[in-house]
């Protein structure tokens, strides 16, 4: 590449594998802060510098420092802990965080308000509970998801063991974390003994993100990331394979159309055997080939789009050395949860509950962190985050599962009557993510409260209306491919997104740009009212949209910023 490196690329090769000044920034305390470039190596630990936003303008009238904290992102390869580990992430939250616990859409656990010299403690905690942070965030493969199906328990098992596999293939292998959280051994001999036979000294372009599903749910949205895993199945139930996709990605830039989301394409499919292989092989084409001087170009679906699909395929079958045959059948009908009871085996069932945009904690009528530590104290199965930010107690014994819904109900943790209540996501945007344009989080459940009207009045109240916001473009809560996406453009302003596919499998399309709270009200109760109305048998509220005229039919990648049909009348 001819092109000058970004400065972050900068900032890996010089940290000694991803070690930095860490260490001093620690010792240091007349700030709750790190250094610039410490900033972006500590991501690669698992974790965020963050102030909140709230109180910066009181604070900087006071002349102080920005009220600065931590946010720790948990490693969790499929979203499965059992109850003791989830007792232990409550316990450190009201320890050394701020009384939360924030299930995220990658299937694990954030832990915000963590100030600089608590940071060591609590990665000691995590680490006694054989629990870890390292690759949560970072220009790395980041945590691997798993599809949470619980009517597929057996098939579940083998995608979970296949998440494992190859989260645990792609972990970093600098011993830079234990060194500098855990007080670790430094290795002697320099940088010669530590090797990183995977990324390489400078790791990965950016962030890398991969997904197993298991069909007919894709819970976990296989299209919008990196690298994803669709379990194949024969007549018995038995995997026999996985079809392989690549290229999907969220991010973009508001009024850059270069930058863009994109839907992943099906490469191919490969034996169990291989699956891990491919995973190596797709990581290190993109380490290669992926762009290191412009990093709102660096991810994998970039690299696809400049390279082609069939010149990628060949170079990974060609580093693998496995060769991929066509991709086999395979059908999706959902991205949501299903809530409620479900069979397990052997006499157990699964609960899947509701938590509303994934915040745990206790409110005035509303003691949800206490109920899950209720739940986890009588527990003694497993405990799944989903993708869609939500919990599942797995594998309840029967005599047990009466007193587990009595403590869920009472906490308001049983799925509400609201489709698009249910089938919505935020992420967390302000007060404490740098990035966050508008509300998001403390915002959705009172726009949804005011679009439940809206249903009501045409009879949609429980109809399965996927709807997601984001308080910036980069797409945290995958907007991109929900029916309803609204994705903040400034305080109190979105861009709304109407006519992505039920089955996460096509990008939505711009219907609306910069409106406020009544104007997305008053955008859509036309929308829903014509939906209630025209709509055929099992039609989908985002193929309606598109059917009816009111957005064109998307395309992907770039196209995804063309508008190739007149919009019907608003």
């Amino acid at each position: 590449m001819t092109d000058e490196l970004s400065r972050n690329e900068r900032i890996k090769e010089a940290s000694d594998y991803l070690r930095g000044t860490l260490a001093e920034g620690l010792r240091e305390e007349i700030t709750g802060a790190i250094v610039e470039d410490d900033q972006q190596l500590v991501k690669f630990h698992g974790m965020y510098l963050q102030d909140d936003r709230d109180l910066r303008s009181e604070r900087t009238r006071k002349k102080m420092e920005k009220a600065f904290s931590f946010m720790i992102r948990v490693r969790m390869p499929g979203g499965v802990i059992n109850a003791a580990q989830w007792l232990a992430l409550d316990h450190v939250s009201r320890t050394y965080g701020n009384d939360t616990m924030r299930l995220t859409t990658r299937q694990t656990v954030q832990l915000h308000g963590i100030i600089k010299s608590n940071l060591k403690v609590t990665l000691k905690e995590i680490d006694s509970i054989l629990l870890d942070s390292i690759a949560a965030c970072g220009d790395v493969n980041r945590n691997v998801m798993c599809g949470a199906n619980p009517d597929e328990s057996a098939t579940h098992a083998e995608a979970l063991e296949l998440a494992r596999k190859i989260s645990a293939h792609l972990t970093p292998k600098t011993p830079a974390y234990r060194e500098i959280w855990l007080d670790g051994e430094k290795i002697a001999g320099g940088e010669e003994t530590v090797v990183e036979p995977i990324y390489g000294k400078t790791y990965l372009p950016r962030k890398f993100k991969i997904v197993v599903a298991v069909p007919p749910s894709n819970d976990v949205d296989i299209f919008a990331h990196d690298l994803g895993y669709i379990a194949i199945r024969d007549e018995a139930g038995a995997i026999i394979g996985w079809n392989i996709t690549v290229g999907g990605g969220m991010g973009m830039t508001h009024g850059e159309p270069e930058t863009y989301p994109r839907t992943a394409d099906v490469m191919g499919f490969c034996l169990p055997k291989d699956a891990v292989a491919i995973a190596e092989a797709v990581v290190t084409v993109q380490r290669d080939w992926g762009n290191r001087s412009n990093r709102k170009h660096a991810r994998l679906k970039y690299t696809i789009e400049d390279r082609g699909l069939d010149a990628f395929r060949t170079e990974v079958m060609r580093r693998s050395g496995v060769l991929l045959q066509p991709a086999k059948p395979f059908t999706f009908t959902s991205t949501g949860d299903r809530y409620g009871w479900s069979q397990g085996t052997e006499g157990r069932g699964h609960l899947t509950l509701f938590v509303e945009n994934g915040r745990i904690h206790d409110v005035k009528g509303s003691a949800k962190q206490s109920a899950m530590r209720q739940i986890a104290k009588l527990h003694d199965g497993e405990i799944r985050i989903t993708a869609n930010q939500n919990l599942m107690v797995a594998n309840v014994p029967t005599d047990q599962q009466a007193e587990v819904e009595r403590i869920a109900r009472e906490a308001g943790l049983l799925a509400p009557w609201s489709g698009l209540r249910r089938n919505a996501m935020a992420c967390v945007a302000l007060p404490t993510c740098g990035l966050a344009l508008a509300e998001s989080e403390r915002y959705l459940p009172d726009l949804v409260t005011s679009l439940d009207k809206s249903l009501s009045a045409h009879g949609l109240s429980a109809d399965d209306i996927v709807i997601r916001m984001t308080g910036c473009p980069n797409g945290c809560a995958r907007p991109y491919v929900a029916e309803i996406g609204l994705v903040g453009k400034g305080p109190g302003r979105y861009n709304l997104y109407l006519g992505a596919a039920y089955d996460g499998s096509r990008l939505s399309k711009l219907y609306a740009e910069d409106v406020e709270d009544a104007g997305i009200v008053s955008a859509l109760d036309p929308i829903f009212a014509a939906y209630a109305a025209e709509r055929q048998k099992g039609e989908r509220f985002g193929d309606f949209t598109i059917r009816a005229g009111f957005v064109a039919k998307t395309g992907n990648g770039a196209d995804f910023h063309k508008d190739t049909g007149a919009k019907r009348a608003k």
